[in-house]
């Protein structure tokens, strides 16, 4: 009944905050002569803070209306090019003049582990000024309905694979932390079945291949305890009157307060000098903490079954290091991966997915020629700073354009007829 009273608290929130929100409207009004004073700024400022605290953050926008390619901005479209229950693949589509470069073909395996794949605003901004990129929109379970069916590790590898094979050949792909795992197992049945779709390159950044190597506190957490225990203690079902009532989901409240809970401090501060801000009317810092909270508070539920199997094939049982990772009754066997080109990037500290996690992808790997592998470590930098931010933007998203780019497929060159005087061309 724990999410079922989290719904109720929240709707009896609701009254509170409308008025909290009205109250705050008033005093910081121009045309109320409190609202330029301290003690006006003060009310107006504790009264964001506190609506902001209790609202249900709404999944985000991507709102990337332009980019800059080749010195020269063009305006870019959202599309969706390809849709299932769980995921939508969204294609941010340039409008390129004739003359601009194209760059190589993208998918973006977004996390789905609480977080909406807008948390990847900054890589999509920062890669599509040289890639036509897609990025994986997957859907919040609770507003899935039952008759939708489930979805589970194994559905996420299959919708990887079809999305591959939508795109076409030549197609590079870049897995963002939790999608590693099965963006690998993807990539390793589709080379194994000799699949002409399978990626020209994959890009793993700060994923949880190995968790045995430099193991962290969300790996210790799972590590700890038996399934059962999650199945027993995270695992609920979506309330009445939402699209999904009834699904049993690891709700993305949960999830928050864990990840929030291991910084709680640096938490407190940021909405301390947030309110400070507010009071000393300094709008920018304001509306950057405005901005990055509005993306870390929107979470979304996962199905049940799916957080499960990737806990328990993933951080008990370690099963993709080990060899015994199966699909569908299938072994993945990554040693079938033998032409597709491998980068892994990890953040030197990293306190989500340990340093060497990630690198654990090469050493699996071992039928990848030496020519296409590649792994690089980004000093200074966390979880968040390997995928966003401006080292992310100046030293990491390059290599992985300049990667992709390397190891793109080279078109097929016509070959003229070969004419044989007084006879046929052959």
């Amino acid at each position: 009944m724990f999410y079922q009273l989290y719904e109720l608290n929240h709707a009896a929130m609701a009254p509170l905050r409308a008025s909290t929100e009205a109250l705050r409207l008033f005093y910081s009004n121009p045309m109320n002569p409190w609202a330029q004073t301290s003690y006006g700024r003060t009310v107006s400022a504790g009264l964001e803070v506190f609506e902001r605290a209790t609202r249900r953050y709404a999944k985000p926008e991507f709102g990337l209306p332009t980019t800059v390619v080749d010195g020269r901005t063009v305006e870019v479209v959202e599309e969706v090019v390809w849709s299932r229950p769980f995921c939508k693949l969204v294609h941010f589509r340039r409008a390129l003049q004739a003359d601009q470069t194209v760059g190589p073909k993208i998918l973006i395996v977004a996390p789905m582990s609480g977080h909406y794949a807008t948390l990847l605003r900054g890589t999509v901004e920062a890669l599509m000024k040289g890639a036509d990129v897609y990025i994986t929109d997957w859907q919040d379970a609770r507003i899935v309905p039952m008759t939708d069916g489930q979805f589970d590790l194994d559905d996420y590898i299959d919708y990887v694979i079809d999305m591959l094979h939508h795109l076409g050949p030549n197609t590079h792909v870049v897995a963002v932390c939790q999608p590693s795992v099965p963006v690998l197992a993807a990539v390793a049945l589709m080379e194994e079945a000799a699949d002409p779709c399978a990626p020209a390159s994959m890009t793993l950044m700060g994923g949880p291949i190995d968790t045995r190597i430099n193991p962290t506190a969300v790996n210790k957490l799972a590590q700890d305890r038996p399934l059962e225990w999650f199945q027993d203690n995270v695992v609920m079902t979506v309330p009445w009157p939402q699209p999904g009532f009834m699904r049993p989901v690891y709700p993305g409240f949960l999830q928050l307060s864990g990840f929030m809970s291991m910084n709680l401090d640096k938490h407190v501060v940021a909405h301390n000098e947030f309110f400070e801000h507010l009071v000393r009317n300094d709008g920018e810092p304001a509306e950057k903490h405005r901005e990055f909270y509005d993306e870390y508070l929107a979470v979304m539920d996962l199905t049940a079954e799916f957080y499960l199997q990737t806990v328990d094939t993933v951080f008990i049982k370690h099963a993709l290091p080990k060899g015994e990772m199966t699909h569908r009754g299938e072994r993945v066997d990554t040693t079938a991966i033998r032409n597709v080109a491998l980068l892994t990037i990890e953040g030197e500290n990293d306190d989500i997915s340990g340093i060497g996690q990630t690198k654990a992808a090469q050493t699996i790997c071992t039928n990848i020629p030496d020519d296409k592998r590649m792994h690089y470590v980004q000093p200074d930098v966390g979880h968040y700073g390997v995928f966003n931010g401006s080292r992310f933007r100046r030293e990491i998203a390059p290599r992985i354009l300049a990667f992709a780019t390397e190891h793109s497929i080279a078109p097929k060159k016509k070959v003229a007829p070969r004419v044989i005087k007084g006879g046929k061309s052959g």
